[in-house]
């Protein structure tokens, strides 16, 4: 005779959640996946920034495509990265170095412009890309969540590989000039932090208020060629009188274009003062621009 099957058992099992196999395929597949909670952020330094790194992934692509975007269908593809600083380079050592006669710290004009200029292209085009980016990205930021954090991280990112081709040409000619690089090399790196932590310091502030005021991308490149012409680009910190030093060394890029001539060129001992302050001023326009972005992104999907 057949054994009729324990009655209390097969109602137990159909009471308990998660048993059944035909009311929860998921258990013939395996365990379950699991969930990430999505919330608003909580209190003001509530700033999250742990996703970022496990949101890497997204960040090395974004860098990727950051950089093949820029030279898609140019026809000179990456030697607009070298061409840019020399015509600039070529202007400056014509006007400034040959009829204006600026002085530069006994060192060829050439090689003094360049050492500036180089730094500051980087900066600038930081700077753009990471005050525009959340607008050239709007449709991505409507679809998908991720952290809004890694489009202005992945905009000063990228172009740091700009910086490093033309690092190149200040090679190039630094043999010309039969200039011999310095000890002082080595430090480059903190300087060129520095620099990055500027541009992406301004562009977590820019970069929301671009988002609601279009007002933005139209003042930026005004504002970085008078931002230019402030800085010690074309002409030495030397020639700023001693009493306004102080003052003109609030400018935080000051420091930046000063101690990549010390560290390329071999020049005098950068103003420490300078320095001192453009590190203070990038922190504190950082933590406060993270601090802000943070309560910026809970509306840019609305608004972008």
């Amino acid at each position: 005779m057949l054994k009729q099957p324990d009655s209390s058992a097969a109602m137990l099992d159909t009471a308990r959640p998660g048993i059944s196999a035909s009311k929860n395929p998921s258990a013939r597949e395996g365990p379950a996946r699991p969930v990430r909670e999505i919330r608003p952020h909580r209190g003001l330094f509530d700033l999250d920034l742990g996703s970022v790194w496990r949101y890497r992934e997204l960040l090395h692509f974004l860098v990727l495509r950051e950089l093949k975007v820029r030279y898609k269908q140019a026809a000179l593809g990456a030697a607009w990265v070298i061409m840019q600083p020399l015509f600039t380079l070529a202007i400056f050592t014509a006007v400034f170095g040959v009829f204006a006669r600026i002085p530069s710290d006994g060192i060829p004009y050439a090689l003094f412009a360049l050492a500036a200029v180089i730094p500051w292209t980087y900066f600038s085009e930081a700077l753009r890309r990471s005050s525009t980016g959340l607008l050239d990205d709007s449709e991505l930021i409507r679809k998908i969540y991720f952290p809004r954090l890694v489009l202005p991280l992945a905009a000063v990112i990228a172009p740091v590989v700009d910086f490093l081709i033309s690092l190149g040409v200040l090679v190039l000619v630094m043999a010309w000039y039969r200039v011999p690089p310095t000890i002082h090399l080595l430090i480059m790196p903190a300087f060129l932090a520095m620099a990055v932590g500027l541009a992406l310091a301004f562009g977590l502030w820019l970069g929301p208020l671009n988002v609601r005021y279009r007002d933005i991308k139209h003042i930026l490149p005004f504002f970085v060629q008078v931002w230019m012409y402030a800085s010690p680009v074309v002409y030495p910190l030397s020639m700023v009188p001693e009493r306004w030093r102080l003052l003109y060394s609030l400018n935080p890029m000051v420091g930046i274009i000063e101690g990549f001539r010390w560290t390329l060129l071999g020049t005098t001992t950068p103003n420490s003062t300078a320095i001192a302050i453009t590190i203070a001023l990038t922190l504190v326009f950082l933590a406060g621009g993270l601090i802000f972005f943070r309560r910026a992104e809970r509306t840019f999907a609305d608004v972008i």
